[in-house]
């Protein structure tokens, strides 16, 4: 079967690829609501004719594209929701309502879109069919649960036989990396509220002050992930909020911490949830005090199948050259709903390197920075990969 010249196909759509991102940069969204953009990608959807259906708990966009030729179903997914933070980049579209496509998201709406073009241009030949996931909420949301729970993986008829997400990130411009297995962690919320007795500050004696307690769980909680776990399956937590007394001469009843808990196995999450809950409880105890623990599961850790990964690896090698693919030696400690999927479905998550010219690739700005900048050049490539993946699937399940 003749595989089409995605790449080249990709660079005659790029303006108009470009055009979408910069109008969805310019106005983004938050969680799992997402109108404007649901409307802004339903009109550069509507000249392809595919099956449109939208989501009823969230605006998300679930399109099928029927292939000319009969066969399975290959998933392809972008997320379209931005983050609370104000843009400092400086861009001339730049977003100016407080809130910031500062994870990319932007660049993975607009891909898809384009995979979409580019499969929808040569769909008699397809062998097969391909939905399209345009999803909101993913940043702590669970957009792709809904997704799932509305009923995602039957919109074709038939279940995916695999699944492909793209997300950009630093690096050198043009850069597909991936990994089998672990690819990004596993998320949680550890949330401590230790609850004493309140008074005045200038009578510690008389009271039970939560707030040194609260200090002492926040120091006792980076020593147990550092001395109880096994370095080489890695933990992070980091409390990130805490709330005590709303002035500052009185010492509340309670303090709450909040954390943010990274994890890549099920043993080591397993054993977070049995034994911070209990460390916790026993400091409190050891001052008088109580201390209320909830930990909350949230995104699974994301694992890339093994031979659908090897597949994508070569796949994206033959088509923009083994020098631009690259293999990450350790997974991140970033989180991806994108995870729910993986779990029902084989596939793989990439990242794409696009750190602009002229902004060195050793300090650019991460993800989630106000200031963080992606080169929307590489659109074509992100759509042309997202189209590569999806064909060359359907096409080796033809063949076999």
């Amino acid at each position: 079967m003749t595989i089409p010249a995605f790449a080249a196909e990709a660079a005659d759509i790029l303006p108009d690829l470009q055009t979408l991102r910069r109008d969805l940069h310019a106005h983004p969204e938050l969680g799992l609501e997402l109108p404007e953009t649901q409307r802004r990608v339903l009109r550069d959807l509507e000249p392809l004719g595919l099956e449109i259906a939208l989501g009823e708990r969230l605006s998300s966009i679930v399109a099928v594209l029927r292939g000319g030729r009969p066969g399975p179903t290959v998933l392809l997914r972008g997320d379209m929701d931005a983050l609370p933070v104000v843009e400092q980049t400086g861009l001339d579209y730049a977003a100016t309502n407080g809130r910031m496509h500062a994870c990319g998201h932007d660049l993975h709406t607009a891909g898809l879109v384009g995979a979409a073009r580019l499969l929808a241009a040569h769909r008699e030949q397809l062998p097969g069919d391909v939905v399209f996931m345009f999803q909101p909420g993913e940043e702590g949301y669970g957009g792709a649960k809904i997704m799932l729970e509305e009923g995602l993986l039957g919109a074709s008829g038939s279940t995916p036989v695999a699944a492909y997400g793209i997300h950009v990130a630093p690096g050198p411009r043009g850069l597909f990396v991936t990994r089998a297995g672990a690819v990004a962690a596993g998320s949680n919320q550890l949330t401590v509220t230790v609850r004493g007795r309140g008074g005045h500050g200038s009578q510690p004696h008389q009271v039970l002050d939560p707030v040194p307690v609260a200090a002492e769980i926040i120091l006792a909680l980076q020593t147990f992930v550092t001395r109880r776990f096994n370095a080489f399956d890695p933990i992070i937590l980091s409390v990130t909020q805490l709330e005590a007394s709303d002035a500052v001469n009185v010492i509340p009843e309670t303090a709450t911490l909040r954390a943010t808990v990274r994890t890549l196995s099920a043993e080591s999450l397993s054993r977070l949830q049995e034994e911070a809950p209990r460390l916790a409880e026993h400091i409190a105890a050891a001052h008088g005090q109580t201390a209320e623990v909830d930990f909350e599961v949230m995104y699974p850790v994301t694992i890339n199948d093994a031979a659908a990964t090897d597949e994508a690896l070569a796949w994206l090698g033959e088509e923009f050259g083994a020098q631009r693919v690259q293999t990450m030696p350790t997974p991140g400690m970033g989180s991806e709903d994108f995870s729910f999927v993986l779990n029902e479905v084989p596939g793989t998550f990439v990242m794409l390197a696009t750190t602009p010219p002229g902004v060195d690739v050793e300090t650019a700005e991460f993800n989630h920075s106000p200031r963080v900048l992606f080169d929307d050049a590489v659109l074509g490539d992100q759509a042309a990969a997202l189209a590569t993946l999806a064909w060359r699937k359907l096409a080796a399940l033809a063949a076999s």
